[in-house]
């Protein structure tokens, strides 16, 4: 029998939610098309829940601030090669300090900056995703457009019986935060779709949109079931994997709910798609609805976002049309 030569790979992306998400194919393909590939993966231990139960990874560093936490470690492995999906100052350090050959990706900074800056587009048309995949063209691994992965623990799946009463047969799962108030769309606007909706929602987000989340329940009466707070990251995207559909900002449970091919009708403010964020389904992209206002002479005005709208109008979000909204409901 032919013993396979052991392939050592370390994949860097120290967070957040959605762009570890976004890693996942390349992860997929590294692992399924080298033979003896073997995949470590470095990222900050607030996100390491996001990778632990990716039967493709082998073994997962995490640091809290500094690379020092996991250099000596990741010298031992003797790794063929560091694949920087993060290309910041601290993935390269790693880069440089391992004395291994480093590939990585175009960020794109550039253009980013001309379309923020000065409105002039110069973004090529492609997602995020496929860019990743730069850093692993040269050892002849492509994209099988399976999409995104995002694997749950049994122990954190959540039974339908467990849910309220009403939101067990059908639901519509809301994200209702976000990280920058400028790319969350707004509560009274939350308010208005549901309340002329013919749905049950349950409302998506962390422990810091719980006091927003009982504002829109109480608003909306029995329509709405607030889940903000009330469970771990894994638990709510298994009841994102459950919802019929799911409304969300730009942000992580976006890409999650991409993972497991739903629905998506996501709102844009601040930022534009062509940042290449927007959800990733090859081949069922008819599935992903962006809501956004076109031609406004001051958007995007970040590549990330605010705390409130620089010229205090905040249009991007406000003047989303709700009849198009209504409609895809």
């Amino acid at each position: 029998m032919k013993k396979i030569a052991l392939r050592k790979f370390l994949l860097i992306r120290f967070s957040s939610i959605g762009d570890i998400v976004l890693t996942s194919p390349v992860i997929r393909c590294l692992k399924q098309q080298i033979e003896g590939a073997e995949i470590h993966v470095l990222t900050k231990s607030a996100f390491q829940t996001v990778l632990e139960s990716n039967p493709y990874i082998d073994k997962i560093y995490t640091i809290k601030e500094k690379i020092s936490e996991v250099l000596p470690d990741l010298k031992k492995e003797n790794f063929e090669q560091v694949i920087d999906l993060h290309k910041n100052i601290r993935s390269k350090g790693v880069v440089m300090n391992l004395k291994k050959p480093g590939t990585s990706f175009d960020k794109l900074n550039r253009q980013k900056w001309l379309i923020v800056n000065l409105k002039t587009n110069k973004l090529p048309n492609i997602h995020i995703v496929d860019r990743y995949f730069q850093a692993v063209k040269n050892l002849g691994v492509k994209n099988d457009l399976k999409g995104l992965d995002y694997f749950i623990p049994e122990r954190d799946e959540i039974k339908t019986s467990d849910m309220p009463q009403g939101f067990r047969n059908a639901y519509v799962g809301w994200v209702i935060g976000g990280k920058h108030n400028t790319k969350i769309y707004p509560e009274e606007k939350v308010i208005e779709a549901i309340k002329q909706s013919n749905y049950q929602f349950i409302l998506l987000g962390g422990p810091e949109d719980a006091e927003k989340g009982d504002r829109i329940a109480q608003a909306c009466d029995s329509k709405v079931f607030n889940a903000c707070g009330k469970y771990n990251l894994n638990q709510s995207a298994s009841l994102v994997k459950q919802a019929s559909k799911i409304l969300t900002n730009d942000t992580g449970l976006m890409h999650i709910a991409a993972a497991f091919k739903k629905e998506i009708i996501s709102f844009w403010g601040n930022t534009i798609p062509e940042f290449g964020m927007y959800p990733y389904l090859p081949g069922e992209e008819e599935k992903s609805t962006i809501l956004e206002v076109k031609n406004l002479s001051c958007r995007p005005c970040s590549k990330i976002g605010f705390d409130k709208c620089p010229k205090g109008h905040f249009n991007c979000m406000k003047q989303i049309d709700k009849e198009q909204l209504l409609d895809q409901l």
